[in-house]
C-alpha cells in the first residue's frame, strides 16, 4: 500500500511526504477537493475568531473553540499523513508541524499552532488542484479514435468493434467521417486531415496504395482501408501509451528535495528531545524550564517560514501570470520555466496562425488582381475545401461584389468549375489541367513554379474561350508565420535561451521558409509523434531543461516529455491543454518570453526567502542552546520570518509584461 501510494502521488504530481496520501485520497475520492476547501476554510476562520477573542479579552470559552476548530481542521490531513508515514517507518514534516503546533499550544502559543497548520494546509491544498490532470489527458487522447469501423464483408457492411478487427479487414469511411484504423488505401481518393496526428498545416490527398492513420478526418471522398494495424497498436494508442510514458519520466525528476524532508525532521524532533532530557538528566535542572526552553526551540525550528515561503511566491507568480494571460498548472512548473535552456516549437498553430490563407494573386496579361479573386471567389463560393474557404474569406476582405456561380463540379483531389457570367470557369491543380487544352499553359506553370519554389500552394484559374481553356492567373496559398514570432525568437534569446528549434510534422519546403522568417536556429521537418518525442528528449540530453511549445494532439507526447510542456490556448486542442504544463490561454505567443521572465524573478525570490527562512531559523536556534532567548522573541522571529517572506512573494503580484 505504501509503494502504491507513493505511485499515485509521483503520477500527480504531489510533492511526497507533503500530505501525499491525503492527495491521492483526496483526488480521487468523490469531491475530495471540495473537502479540503472546507477544511481550509474552518481552519481559517478558527484561527480568525481565536485571535479576536484574545485581542478583546473575550468568554475563554469562544478563544478554545476557535483555536480548537484551526487545530483539528488545520491538522487533521497533516496528522493522517504524518501517522500513515509513521507506519511505513518514515517521520515527515507532516508530523513534524502537527507536532510543532502542539508545542505551541503547550507553551500557550495557540495562536501560533493555528496559524502554522492553517497555512500548511493552505498549500497543500493549492498544490493537488492539479492531482486529475494526467488522467484527463488519456481521456481526451481516448476521444479520438472511434469506438467502431465498418467493414465490408461478403458485399454487405457491417458495424464492429475497433477492438474486433482483425489485419486485413476493409473499412469504408464515409466523407466528414473519423478513420477508425490505420491502413492502406485500397479504393477511392479523398484530402484526409492529418493535423490531429502529423500537424500538416493542409489536408494530404490519399489515393490507393497511400497510407492513412486512425483519428484523422476524411474529406469529401469515400474510400475503403485495409487494416495494417490493430486497435492496440495504433497511432492513437501509441500517443496515449507516449503520454503516459514521458508523464511519468518527468514526475520522477520533480523530487530532488524530498530526501532532505526526513533528515530535517528527525533532526528537529532529536533536538527537541535532547533538550527536554538533557539539563536535567546532565546537571539537575528543573525540569518546567527545560520543557519550556524546548517547547520553544521547536517552534523556533518549525518550518513555517520555509514551508510559506515557496507557495506565497509562486501563486503570486501563477496569479500575475493568469492576469497576463499565461496560466501555470502547479509550482513546479513556475521554477521549471526559470531554468530553460532550449525552446522547442510544433510550426502549424503555434509558430504560423494555424489556418490557410490567400497570400499571392498572379494575374495574367490582360487581367486585374480583383476581376481573377472574384471570380476564383465565385467559384470556389460553392466548395467546401479549404483553399476554397481562403479565397472568399480574401474576396470578403477586399470588398468585392462576388457574382453567382452554376453548375458546380469538383473532381476529388484535383479542381473545381462553375459557369460564371455566361463562361464557365475552372480552378484547379497540375493534374486538373493535364490532358485539357491550356493555351497559355507555359505562363501559367512558370507562375505555379515559382511559387512553389516558395513552398506555396498554387493552383490555375482558366475560363473557356472557343474550343480552350485560357489562364486568367494563379492563386496561391500558405499557412502564414505569425507576426509575433520573430520578435519572440529574439526575446527569449536575450532571456539565456541557447537554441530555438522547430519540430514540425510538414514538409521541408514550408518549414524552412517558416523557420528562416522566424529566426530558427534548427528546423526538423517531417516527423511523426514517436520521432518529436526522441528529438525533445535528444534536446534534453544536450541542454538540460528544455520547453515544448504547441498546439495539436501530435505534440501531446512531446510536451509530456518536455522539461516544460507549453500548449496555445485559443488553438489548442482539449489533449494539448491538458498535457501541457503552461498554456498561453489567449493564443498569443509574445506571453511565453513574459512567462520565463515571470518565473526568473520567481526563482531568485525563492532563493532570497528560503536563504533568510532558514538562516533566522539556525540564529534562534544558536540563541535559544547559548543565551536563552526567551519565548515571546523566539515567536517574534518565527512569525516576523513568516511575514516578510510572504510579503516578499506578494510583490510577485506586480509583476508586469513589458
Amino acid at each position: 500500500m505504501a509503494e502504491a501510494a507513493d505511485a499515485a502521488a509521483r503520477a500527480a504530481d504531489v510533492p511526497a511526504g507533503c500530505c501525499a496520501d491525503a492527495a491521492v485520497e483526496a483526488a480521487e475520492a468523490p469531491g475530495g477537493l471540495r473537502r479540503e476547501v472546507v477544511f481550509v476554510g474552518l481552519a481559517f476562520a478558527g484561527m480568525a475568531v481565536g485571535l479576536v477573542a484574545e485581542w478583546m479579552a473575550g468568554p475563554p470559552l469562544v478563544r478554545w473553540l476557535g483555536f480548537g476548530t484551526a487545530y483539528a481542521f488545520g491538522g487533521w490531513d497533516g496528522l493522517r499523513a504524518g501517522m500513515a508515514a509513521l507506519r511505513r517507518r518514515r517521520f515527515d514534516i507532516d508530523l513534524l508541524m502537527v507536532l510543532a503546533a502542539l508545542g505551541a499550544l503547550a507553551i500557550n502559543a495557540p495562536f501560533e499552532g493555528a496559524m502554522l497548520l492553517f497555512l500548511f494546509s493552505l498549500s497543500n491544498w493549492l498544490q493537488h488542484v492539479a492531482i486529475g490532470r494526467s488522467r484527463t489527458a488519456i481521456r481526451a487522447l481516448m476521444a479520438l479514435r472511434p469506438e467502431s469501423a465498418t467493414l465490408r464483408l461478403d458485399g454487405r457492411l457491417v458495424t464492429v468493434p475497433v477492438e474486433r478487427v482483425a489485419l486485413g479487414a476493409v473499412y469504408v469511411v464515409r466523407p466528414g467521417d473519423r478513420l477508425p484504423l490505420d491502413g492502406t488505401v485500397v479504393e477511392g481518393e479523398s484530402e484526409v486531415d492529418q493535423a490531429s496526428l502529423t500537424g500538416e498545416s493542409v489536408p494530404v490527398l490519399k489515393a490507393p496504395g497511400d497510407e492513412v492513420f486512425g483519428g484523422t478526418i476524411n474529406g469529401s471522398g469515400a474510400l475503403e482501408v485495409r487494416v495494417t494495424r490493430r486497435a492496440g497498436e495504433s497511432a492513437i494508442a501509441r500517443l496515449i501509451r507516449l503520454v503516459e510514458e514521458a508523464q511519468s519520466e518527468k514526475a520522477e525528476t520533480q523530487r530532488v528535495l524530498d530526501r532532505f524532508e526526513q533528515p530535517y525532521a528527525l533532526g528537529v524532533i532529536a533536538l527537541t528531545l535532547v533538550a527536554i532530557a538533557l539539563p536535567p538528566l546532565a546537571w539537575g535542572e528543573a525540569f518546567a524550564p527545560a520543557f519550556y526552553r524546548a517547547m520553544t526551540l521547536m517552534v523556533a525550528a518549525s518550518p513555517c517560514a520555509l514551508i510559506i515561503s515557496t507557495p506565497a511566491a509562486v501563486l503570486s507568480a501563477i496569479a500575475a501570470g493568469a492576469r497576463s494571460g499565461v496560466l501555470f498548472k502547479g509550482g513546479a512548473y513556475v521554477e521549471q520555466a526559470a531554468t530553460l535552456r532550449a525552446v522547442a516549437f510544433d510550426k502549424t498553430g503555434t509558430l504560423t496562425e494555424g489556418r490557410t490563407r490567400l497570400t499571392d494573386l498572379v494575374p495574367l496579361p490582360g487581367v486585374a488582381e480583383d476581376e481573377l479573386l472574384a471570380l476564383a471567389a465565385a467559384v470556389q463560393a460553392r466548395s467546401e475545401h479549404h483553399l476554397g474557404r481562403a479565397t472568399v474569406e480574401a474576396a470578403r476582405e477586399r470588398g468585392l461584389a462576388i457574382p453567382e456561380a452554376e453548375g458546380f463540379q469538383a473532381t476529388v483531389g484535383q479542381g473545381v468549375a462553375a459557369g460564371v457570367g455566361g463562361a464557365v470557369v475552372h480552378i484547379g491543380n497540375a493534374r486538373y489541367f493535364e490532358g485539357r487544352p491550356l493555351l497559355n499553359r507555359a505562363e501559367a506553370e512558370a507562375a505555379v513554379d515559382r511559387l512553389r519554389r516558395e513552398a506555396k500552394t498554387a493552383v490555375v484559374v482558366a475560363r473557356e474561350e472557343g474550343e480552350g481553356l485560357r489562364a486568367l492567373g494563379v492563386t496561391a496559398f500558405a499557412d502564414r508565420l505569425r507576426s509575433a514570432a520573430p520578435a519572440v525568437v529574439r526575446q527569449l534569446r536575450a532571456l539565456g535561451v541557447e537554441r530555438v528549434v522547430m519540430i514540425t510534422g510538414d514538409n521541408r519546403e514550408v518549414a524552412a521558409r517558416i523557420a528562416a522568417e522566424a529566426g530558427i536556429d534548427e528546423v526538423h521537418a517531417e516527423v511523426l509523434p514517436e520521432a518529436k518525442v526522441a528529438l525533445v528528449r535528444a534536446l534534453r540530453e544536450r541542454y538540460g531543461a528544455v520547453a515544448m511549445v504547441g498546439d495539436g494532439v501530435n505534440d501531446a507526447p512531446a510536451l509530456a516529455a518536455a522539461s516544460l510542456g507549453v500548449a496555445m490556448g485559443g488553438a489548442g486542442t482539449d489533449v494539448a491543454l491538458e498535457t501541457a504544463d503552461l498554456v498561453l490561454m489567449a493564443d498569443d505567443l509574445t506571453k511565453l518570453p513574459y512567462a520565463l521572465a515571470l518565473s526568473r524573478r520567481t526563482r531568485r525570490t525563492l532563493i532570497a526567502n528560503l536563504s533568510f527562512a532558514f538562516g533566522l531559523i539556525l540564529l534562534m536556534v544558536g540563541f535559544i542552546l547559548t543565551v536563552g532567548l526567551p519565548l515571546p522573541l523566539a515567536v517574534v522571529g518565527h512569525e516576523g520570518s513568516t511575514v516578510l517572506v510572504s510579503l516578499n512573494g506578494l510583490r510577485l503580484l506586480g509583476f508586469r509584461d513589458r
